[in-house]
């Protein structure tokens, strides 16, 4: 009666742990680093906001082969150093299949130069960026699907030329990435005939742009090139109309354009110019679009509005989805990474992707919107 009683205990563990593994098994962890504090907190917030708005659909339908998707998500800050720390935190302690939506040039260079990726052999989706100096690397575990600042810069400066801008001057925030699009955009300039007047920085992580602000104002130039985050390029958009600096302001998607205006009010945001790499949220002929609005009726998410941020999150997330539905059951990281390679032309709602074994880069779409009087984009 003892050994079958022992027996018995025995038996009852094996299922316990069988269950155990079994609701392990229904779930695929997905891991983020990204700034919800700080300048940067609007971005990595609408990112991870679009990504589980997506996940929360498929979840609803079913999930990935049966498992559900879980996001983990922690917050960087936007230091570097924070970044990498909670990375390997994250792998430890959540065993991600893979990373999604981190935020920022210095950041995503700091994880591929420490080898994290490559250690954990772990594939990063959908980063925010779009330097050379990342896109150059084509590293074999980072997939991005945005397009790359060059193509927004080259977007910007041949618009300008071919209407008879020909004196531009730029802003950057004094970091790699600001650093990195000056230099694709003084080519660009250069190749369209255009002369760069003045260059003005500020450091990382401020709103530190008042020499800037002289600096640029002083030359005189046609249009301003702003390669800087929201925060920052709000308060020189701000101080450059106070001090009489009335040039066409140009700012790459890394500016928020709803934030500006909530910053600084419609009437100092109007005529700012904002390239965007993902379709107008306001437009419901992109089937992405009308998909994204449907759901984000359907599931409500708190404390959001559909911009471009979240919609950029909502087509990382979507990329993902594929490739792991691609990866077939249980997926690894290496599965996950093949499956990410098998995408040619992948039709997210008329937003293509392509990535290969030579090319990580998944998107070219680049736009350019205007804000008018009453603080609305117009395309």
């Amino acid at each position: 009666m003892k050994l079958i009683s022992f027996l018995g205990r025995v038996w009852a563990a094996v299922l316990i742990g069988l269950a155990s593994f079994s609701a392990n098994a229904a779930e695929i962890v997905v891991g983020q680093v990204a700034p919800f504090s700080g300048p940067l907190a609007p971005t990595g917030t609408f990112m991870r906001a679009g990504a589980q708005l997506y996940f929360d659909a498929v979840n609803a339908s079913g999930g990935i082969h049966g498992a559900q998707i879980r996001l983990v998500s922690k917050d960087d800050g936007y230091k570097t150093a924070e970044t990498i720390r909670l990375a390997r935190e994250m792998l430890k302690e959540e065993r991600p299949v893979a990373f999604f939506g981190f935020v920022g040039t210095g950041n995503v260079e700091a994880i591929l130069e420490n080898g994290l990726l490559s250690e954990a052999g772990i594939p990063l989706i959908a980063v925010r960026t779009g330097a050379a100096s990342i896109v150059q690397r084509n590293d074999p575990l980072l997939f991005m699907t945005r397009a790359t600042y060059a193509a927004e810069v080259n977007k910007i400066v041949g618009q300008y030329a071919t209407t008879g801008y020909s004196s531009f001057a730029i802003l950057y925030q004094d970091d790699a990435f600001g650093r990195d699009v000056l230099g694709s955009a003084e080519r660009a300039i250069k190749e369209a005939g255009g002369s760069l007047v003045a260059t003005g920085s500020y450091a990382k992580n401020t709103t530190e742009v008042g020499a800037a602000v002289k600096t640029i104002a002083a030359a005189k130039p046609q249009a301003v090139i702003m390669i800087a985050n929201t925060a920052a390029s709000s308060e020189f958009l701000k101080q450059s109309r106070e001090y009489g600096n009335f040039a066409q302001y140009v700012a790459l998607s890394v500016t928020d354009a709803a934030q500006v205006v909530k910053r600084i009010g419609a009437d100092k945001a109007a005529g700012l110019v904002l390239t965007q790499v993902v379709p107008d949220p306001d437009s419901p002929t992109f089937p992405l679009i009308k998909e994204i609005q449907n759901n984000f009726a359907k599931f409500k998410p708190q404390d959001v509005t559909v911009n471009h941020t979240l919609v950029e999150g909502y087509l990382g997330a979507k990329v993902l989805v594929e490739a792991l539905r691609r990866a077939g059951p249980n997926p690894s990281r290496q599965k996950v990474r093949e499956a990410l390679e098998t995408m040619k032309s992948y039709d997210a709602g008329e937003v293509f992707i392509s990535f290969s074994a030579n090319r990580h880069t998944g998107s070219r779409y680049v736009d350019i919107t205007i804000l008018n009087q009453a603080g609305k984009l117009l395309h």
